[in-house]
């Protein structure tokens, strides 16, 4: 029994070496991610367009919701988690992006009856002020929503879900999701809406940022 338990040298690095390997798996699949916000770093951060999504709903004549996403779309944000009532938020969607799964109806709502995306391709939300703290992680902020050809305020609730260094691309990362609703009427995008075609979207965003030129 005893000349089993023995470590030879080789043993004892193999051992070692083992030890250590797992030790550093343990950290990469434990990364250092807090869901308080004051604990995240503030400076700038970029969109990581592969862990974003951003889906629209309205009413569909009483009978159902209707859902659809844009692919494509860009956002920054600029937040001290000190100063929560001066981060800024902007956005800018392609709205030609737009996806319901019909190919031929999203033709038609890419043309000059509802999007009129060859005249205006993009939509820009900018966040203006700070209005209400809901919770430790939620906060509502006024902004300005431009479509097609409309600029108007729109608000938008904003929940932090957490932050910390992203084992996998090692970025340092904050996630957040936010919900906002407006009239499409307000923006002359009104097709239908008499007719029972719902004239509220309600938009929702899953969307995670990564450090801009921060530390490693």
């Amino acid at each position: 029994m005893l000349k089993l338990l023995r470590l030879t040298p080789c043993r004892i690095v193999l051992v070692s070496l083992c030890v250590l390997f797992f030790a550093a798996c343990s950290r990469l699949v434990t990364p250092d991610q807090t869901t308080e916000i004051t604990e995240v770093r503030g400076g700038q951060y970029t969109l990581d367009p592969n862990h974003a999504a951003l889906m629209f709903k309205l009413n569909h004549l009483g009978f159902s919701t209707f859902l659809g996403r844009f692919t494509e779309f860009d956002a920054s944000l600029d937040f001290d988690p000190e100063d929560i009532e001066n981060a800024n938020l902007e956005m800018v969607i392609e709205m030609a992006s737009i996806n319901v799964n019909l190919d031929e109806f999203e033709e038609e709502l890419r043309g000059d009856n509802f999007l009129d995306v060859a005249q205006y391709p993009q939509a820009v939300y900018r966040t203006t002020s700070f209005v209400e703290e809901v919770d430790d992680d939620t906060f509502v902020f006024a902004g300005d929503l431009s479509l097609h050809g409309v600029t108007a305020p729109v608000n938008i609730t904003v929940n932090f879900n957490g932050g910390g260094r992203n084992f996998l691309t090692r970025s340092y990362t904050v996630g957040f999701s936010g919900s906002a609703t407006f009239n499409r009427s307000d923006f002359g995008v009104d097709r239908f809406a008499s007719f029972g075609v719902g004239d509220e979207i309600e938009l929702e965003v899953h969307v995670e940022f990564m450090e801009s030129g921060g530390e490693s």
